[in-house]
């Protein structure tokens, strides 16, 4: 009988044996725009072919574009990654001005 397999962490790829701690995250990057129209366009038919003309000429893949519009991910990560990510996406508090 095998115990656990080691596994990776999916930022510096370091092992992380069975009996260490480690992060589970999920993580999932949508596109949203607030106001919409703001492009100029009247959302006219013309104006949609023109769109889709521009993206399939485009030199980017449709998987690419696609990840430009939704991008998700998902694995673990060592405590020291762990880190490193929740630090960069804290937002920094806001100054508080002179005391």
């Amino acid at each position: 009988m095998t115990g656990p397999t080691a596994k990776a962490c999916a930022t510096c790829g370091r092992r992380i044996a069975p009996s260490e701690v480690y992060y589970r995250f999920s993580l999932v990057l949508q596109v949203e725009q607030d106001m919409i129209g703001t492009l100029g366009g009247s959302g006219s038919e013309e104006e949609l072919a023109a769109v889709m003309k521009q993206l399939e000429e485009s030199p980017e893949s449709p998987q690419e574009l696609e990840e430009q519009v939704h991008w998700e991910r998902s694995g673990m990560v060592c405590t020291a990654c762990r880190s490193l990510v929740v630090r960069t996406l804290t937002p920094k508090p806001a100054a508080a001005g002179p005391h």
